[in-house]
C-alpha cells in the first residue's frame, strides 16, 4: 500500500466515523433531520475513497473514475441540505439535482481530455468548488451570527478554494496521465491530506454547532418551570439580567399571586390545581409585552418583569391581568367556578435595583393579600403602599 493508498484509506475510516458520530447527534438534537442529512453526506462522500482504490487495483477504470466523483460530489450536496436544515436556508431539490447531474455529464465529456489540461483539471474540481460555495453562502445567508457560525462560513470558503488550489496544482505539478496513474501519484498524496484535514476540520465544526444548540436546550429546559412551561426562579434570574442590558430604564417588576390556591388543590385536587397554574401562565404569557420575562418563583406565585415600561403602564397591565382573570372560564373545574389573583408592582432604574424592586412589590403584593384579595397595589417609595382602583 503506498502513501496515497494509505490516506484513502483514512479518509475512508474518517468519513464513517463522522457520519455514526451524526446520527449519534441527531438522536439529541432538536435539528435532528439536519444532523441526518449531515450524516448521510459523510456516508456517501467516504465510499469515493473506495472508488479511487478500485481505480488502481481493477480494470474497471472509468466506471470507478465516475463513481468516485459522483460520491464526493452527492456528499457535498448533501452537506448544502443539512446546513440549509441547519441554518433556515432550504435548498432547492431540483436546483441540486440539476447541478448533479450536469456535473455527471461533465465529468463524462472531459474524461478522455489530458489529465493535466486546464481543461480537465477544472472541469473536475469546479463543481466541487460550487457545492461547497452554496454552503458557505447558506451559512451567510443565514439569521445566525454567532462566532461559531462566522468561523464555519470562512472554513467552508476556504474548503471550496482548495478544490480550485488542487486545479492549479494538477496542472503545475501533474496527477498522472490516465486515471489509474492518479492514485500513484504525489499529487494524490498531497490531495488526499488536503482532503482528509477539511473534512475533519469541517466535521468538528458541523459537530460544534450541533452541541452548543444542545447545550443551549438542555439549558433552557434547565430554566423552564415544567408545568407552567414559563421561567422557574433560576431562569427568570438569569433572563431578567439579559433583559435589563438590552433595555434602558424605567421599569417595572409585578408579583402575582393566586388567591386561595391551597383550596382548590383540597378541594378539586392537584390536578385541578395544575390546570389552573398552567391557565394562569398562558394568560401571563399572552399579556405581556414580547420582551417581558416572566417566571413562576413557586408554587402560585408568578413575578413578571417589564423592562423599559413606566410604573403606570404596569399598573395597567397587572389590572388587566388582573380583570380578564376573575372572569376567566377554567379547564377542569365546575361551570361557573372562577378564581382570582392578587398584584403588587413596583418599578425601577437599572439591574442594580432589581432585587430591591422585588422586595418591594412582594411588600405591594402582602397588602393586597391583606387588603381582601383581587386587586392590585403599588409600591410608591415616598407613600408607601396605595391601592390601585382602574
Amino acid at each position: 500500500m503506498n502513501g496515497a493508498d494509505f490516506f484513502l484509506v483514512v479518509n475512508f475510516s474518517i468519513g464513517l466515523s463522522f457520519a455514526v458520530v451524526f446520527l449519534i447527534v441527531s438522536t439529541r438534537s432538536r435539528s435532528r433531520i439536519a444532523a441526518l442529512w449531515i450524516a448521510a453526506a459523510y456516508a456517501v462522500a467516504s465510499f469515493s475513497t473506495i472508488s479511487e482504490l478500485l481505480v488502481a487495483h481493477t480494470e474497471w477504470v472509468k466506471l470507478f473514475a465516475v463513481a468516485a466523483f459522483a460520491t464526493v460530489l452527492a456528499g457535498l450536496l448533501l452537506i448544502r441540505v443539512g446546513i440549509g436544515r441547519l441554518y433556515g436556508v432550504p435548498a432547492s431539490p431540483v436546483l441540486l439535482v440539476t447541478f448533479f447531474c450536469v456535473s455527471i455529464g461533465l465529468d463524462l465529456i472531459i474524461y478522455d481530455l489530458p489529465r493535466g489540461s486546464w481543461e480537465h483539471s477544472l472541469g473536475y474540481q469546479t463543481p466541487f468548488a460550487l457545492a461547497i460555495f452554496v454552503s458557505a453562502a447558506a451559512v451567510l445567508r443565514s439569521s445566525r451570527r454567532t462566532a461559531i457560525d462566522r468561523v464555519m462560513a470562512v472554513l467552508l470558503v476556504a474548503a471550496g478554494l482548495q478544490f480550485l488550489v488542487k486545479a492549479v496544482a494538477a496542472v503545475e505539478v501533474g496527477a498522472g496521465q490516465t486515471a489509474a496513474d492518479y492514485v500513484h501519484s504525489y499529487y494524490a498524496l498531497v490531495s488526499q491530506s488536503l482532503t482528509g484535514v477539511f473534512v475533519v476540520i469541517i466535521g468538528l465544526m458541523l459537530l460544534s454547532v450541533f452541541v452548543l444548540e444542545i447545550m443551549a436546550e438542555e439549558r433552557s429546559n434547565s430554566e423552564v418551570d415544567a408545568l407552567s412551561e414559563v421561567l422557574n426562579r433560576r431562569g427568570f434570574d438569569n433572563h431578567c439580567e439579559a433583559a435589563l442590558r438590552r433595555v434602558r430604564g424605567p421599569h417595572a417588576v409585578v408579583l402575582c399571586d393566586l388567591d386561595h390556591f391551597k383550596k382548590v388543590n383540597d378541594t378539586y385536587g392537584h390536578y385541578s390545581g395544575d390546570c389552573v397554574i398552567r391557565a394562569f401562565a398562558e394568560l401571563l404569557r399572552a399579556s405581556a409585552p414580547e420582551n417581558a420575562v416572566i417566571g413562576r418563583l413557586g408554587g402560585e406565585e408568578f413575578c413578571v418583569l417589564l423592562p423599559g415600561v413606566p410604573s403606570d403602564a404596569a399598573l395597567m397591565f397587572a389590572q388587566a391581568v388582573r380583570g380578564s382573570f376573575a372572569v376567566q372560564a377554567l379547564p377542569s373545574m365546575p361551570q361557573g367556578f372562577r378564581m382570582t389573583a392578587s398584584f403588587g408592582v413596583a418599578a425601577f432604574h437599572n439591574a442594580v435595583e432589581l432585587p430591591a424592586a422585588i422586595r418591594n412589590a412582594d411588600g405591594a403584593l402582602y397588602e393586597a393579600k391583606a387588603s381582601g384579595r383581587n386587586c392590585v397595589r403599588s409600591h410608591r417609595e415616598r407613600s408607601g403602599v396605595s391601592l390601585v382602583m382602574l
